[in-house]
């Protein structure tokens, strides 16, 4: 039983749905604003490298700072927001992401770069938590398709980074990433709006019981499980880490392309893990969370074995192929996490957002070392055989199974 359906919810008019589909519409555009204006970062990396002479390792270093500071908060907001909930804690985190923007555009010296990345991290830190629980408490108990929604528009503004970098703030210089400050505003007045409705929500649903905390199978089963799902995003998200932060170099060492076209390769990439978030909620509604998470993770191994030793045309099919079967395993691990854990739905959020968060920064700065060490390809010959985790899927319960079975 998860905190949504603890109590049999009144009946939904057709206006009520209408304004919880445009509640999740509007944060998962907040999470595409928030996301485009993260990726912003590691998509000009190529030009901080030439502008200050940057080492990888210092590439990784900045992409640690962000992630780490981004996945350590994370947590510890869901957990205390799960008992007091705080609605318009939503614009303020956009508020970290502008003063992050803004720093990062006038940053002349690499220290200040890292700020920048520490405050960008710290808006994500406390707007991912509380928008992944307002997403579900406007989902009707189609929690999968909630949170591909919400994860969705994070995945199309990673996605549209690259793009805006190759065609603004490589032209233009370092300078132009304070004109995205213009979306964190945006983003802000609408995280507002909706602040506005999930105040009103509580209100309206004050007098509803408590959820139901139980615990739906043994603790020693429900821990191993947990273990078992930050394994799998470990897995994802070093593999997600090494293409998102170093495709570019990868593409441009290998094949000689220029850097606009590695930013477009780049752009099919992330534009394909788009569409696999999309469709990975829906299809566990559907077949069962557990299912999408075996295809997603073991799925996605002869791919990643190949593309080490694949052409250019090759590499970009294979990267879009791997994009689309490994992003679909996120909305289908948080949703396990939170039918495994009722009733804190924060804490699950912040701590799987957090950990993917901090797991891909921490890899980025150890494959960055490994790139400065051994070189680029073999960044991406090491990391091929990562999926061969997802074998691991065997230890988690079937969900669908027991909910017949109590049925």
């Amino acid at each position: 039983m998860t905190d949504t359906t603890a109590a049999a919810p009144p009946a939904i008019t057709p206006a009520a749905e209408a304004t919880a589909i445009s509640i999740i519409l509007a944060v998962s555009f907040c999470h595409l604003l928030n996301d485009m204006m993260q990726s912003l970062l590691s998509a000009i990396y190529p030009m901080l490298k030439t502008d200050y002479n940057l080492d990888f390792w210092q590439i990784g270093l900045l992409t640690f700072t962000f992630q780490v500071t981004a996945s350590i908060l994370q947590p510890i907001v869901g957990m205390y927001t799960d008992k007091r909930p705080m609605p318009y804690s939503l614009p303020v985190g956009m508020t970290c992401t502008l003063v992050g923007l803004i720093m990062l555009a006038s940053a002349h010296h690499y220290s200040l770069l890292l700020a920048g990345a520490a405050c960008v991290g710290l808006g994500s830190s406390i707007f991912h938590p509380e928008s992944s629980r307002v997403a579900r408490l406007a989902s009707g108990g189609r929690h999968g398709l909630a949170q591909s929604l919400f994860q969705v528009g994070g995945n199309f503004g990673t996605a549209i980074g690259p793009l805006l970098a190759a065609f603004i703030v490589l032209p233009l210089g370092q300078s132009s990433v304070a004109w995205f400050s213009l979306a964190a505003l945006l983003g802000m007045f609408i995280l507002w709006k909706v602040s506005n409705w999930y105040t009103r929500y509580r209100t309206a649903n004050a007098n509803r019981p408590a959820p139901d905390r139980t615990l739906p199978l043994p603790r020693k089963t429900i821990v191993i499980s947990l273990a078992v799902l930050a394994l799998l995003v470990f897995t994802k998200n070093i593999y997600m880490a090494s293409l998102s932060s170093y495709y570019t170099f990868y593409t441009i060492a290998k094949f000689g392309v220029s850097v606009q076209t590695s930013q477009l390769l780049l752009f099919l990439f992330l534009g394909a893990a788009a569409l696999g978030t999309i469709l990975g909620g829906p299809i566990g509604d559907k077949i069962g969370s557990r299912a999408v998470i075996w295809f997603s993770i073991l799925g996605v191994l002869p791919f990643t074995l190949a593309m080490p030793y694949a052409d250019l045309p090759t590499t970009a099919v294979l990267t879009v192929i791997i994009g689309f079967i490994l992003a679909s395993a996120f909305p289908a691990i948080v949703v396990f996490a939170q039918e495994l854990v009722p009733g804190r739905v924060g804490m699950i959020a912040g701590l799987f957002f957090g950990f993917a968060f901090g797991m891909a920064g921490i890899a980025a700065a150890v494959l960055g070392i490994v790139a400065d060490a051994k070189g680029i390809s073999f960044v991406y010959t090491i990391c091929s055989y990562l999926p061969l985790l997802g074998l691991l899927t065997v230890f988690l319960p079937n969900m669908r199974k027991m909910r017949t079975a109590n049925a």
